[in-house]
């Protein structure tokens, strides 16, 4: 594939040559026939979801009233109660909001699939077929979850193994303290499956400071114990910034020392770990969806480009290095959780992802600048994975 009439990272327009997948040459523009036509957009790394459920979605749906009401134990209820009576099934739903996804921008794709005592693995063979409806789209790694928790209804772990030995790739944790109330127990289940199928961990953590804190302790001590550097992703930890500024750096000294990546969803309200912090030690961090317009929340459009600008805006940067490398965050932050090989966003001024080498997984999106592009957020994009066009105009490439 050769695209033409593109600029890397908002730089001078450039020809951009693609083979087995990968870039082999970034030159000054020239015209050139049976090529891509870039049309002076910008060429920036296509999107990395890392943390969406694609089993609860509602993208495409027409709009509910929410009957959720507060707490995690609550708003799981509420699901259970509405899931089965959606219009379309849960194959239906994961694979067309997958659509959007991918013709927004997104080329990898981190989804949980909701397993537990009521739905067994139904949610979980949806989310299934859907990484099959995309396969030469979308790259997705499929994190079976224990929901509603491990320990709390009978016959869970037997079904989060069948799982991990049916397609899932990573093993779901969820609030050990305040959901399962044992935590001990619940890591030992976590650990004992992630060791059987060599397969990373990625943990739900909703708890409070000093608990969530507690938490995150004790996930350190077994992350090192069982030498599972690099194996475990810590996704929300809304409040783990809450504590002190010594708990904080003490922390962060330590996600980076076991290369612990964290996933966010750019929440509102928020006492997180700094996130320039948090790359400038070497923490891998990604970006994620979370529920789109399903049972928990009405919010979500399928459209990373939207959750960069919220990422932006609930870290009140203003700063053009600060709001692009919200967009590196997004993309090539999250990448490197999915595929360790891949160099990690190091630093604010980083800019990774439109090098010889590199895959070729890029979005063209109209824009002044990288900035421009996260304001505006045009909708004039053409989404390339795996070197082969895949979305151009909104819609999927047949």
């Amino acid at each position: 594939m050769l695209i033409t009439n593109v600029r890397p990272w908002g730089g001078r327009p450039s020809d951009i040559e693609i083979q087995d997948g990968r870039i082999t040459a970034i030159t000054p523009h020239a015209d050139r026939a049976d090529a891509v036509d870039g049309r002076g957009r910008l060429a920036l790394p296509s999107f990395s979801d890392v943390h969406c459920h694609l089993d609860s979605t509602r993208i495409g749906l027409p709009f509910r009233p929410h009957t959720g009401s507060p707490g995690i134990w609550p708003m799981v209820m509420n699901d259970r109660e509405n899931w089965r009576d959606a219009e379309w099934s849960i194959a239906e739903r994961a694979t067309y909001t997958l659509r959007r996804m991918i013709e927004q921008g997104t080329t990898r794709v981190r989804s949980y699939a909701q397993i537990d005592a009521d739905c067994k693995l139904e949610r979980f063979e949806g989310v299934l077929a859907a990484k099959e409806a995309h396969r030469d789209r979308c790259d997705v790694e499929i994190i079976a979850f224990p929901q509603a928790g491990l320990l709390r209804e009978k016959g869970v772990p037997p079904l989060i193994d069948e799982a991990l030995a049916s397609g899932a790739a990573v093993v779901g944790g969820i609030d050990p303290c305040t959901l399962d109330r044992d935590p001990v127990r619940h890591l030992d289940v976590l650990f004992g499956l992630a060791e059987k199928h060599q397969a990373p961990i990625d943990v739900h953590l909703h708890e409070p400071g000093d608990l969530g804190v507690f938490s995150v302790d004790l996930i350190l001590e077994r992350t090192r114990a069982l030498g599972m550097a690099g194996q475990v992703t810590i996704s929300h930890a809304y409040s783990l910034g809450s504590v002190s500024e010594a708990t904080t750096r003490r922390l962060i000294a330590e996600f980076a020392e076991l290369d612990i990546s964290m996933a966010t969803v750019a929440p509102a309200r928020h006492h997180s770990l700094p996130l320039a912090e948090l790359t400038a030690a070497g923490v891998r961090v990604g970006l994620g969806e979370d529920g789109q317009r399903d049972y928990w929340s009405p919010y979500g459009n399928a459209d990373m480009l939207d959750r960069t600008w919220q990422l932006a805006f609930t870290n009140q940067f203003r700063a053009d290095e600060l709001i692009e490398h919200c967009y590196a965050v997004a993309s090539r932050g999250g990448a490197s959780i999915l595929d360790r090989s891949l160099p990690r966003v190091a630093s604010v001024a980083d800019r990774p992802g439109l090098a010889v080498g590199d895959r070729g997984d890029l979005l063209l999106v109209d824009g002044d600048t990288v900035v421009s592009a996260v304001m505006d957020r045009g909708r004039d994009r053409t989404v390339i994975h795996n070197g082969h066009v895949v979305a151009d105009g909104g819609s999927l490439t047949e």
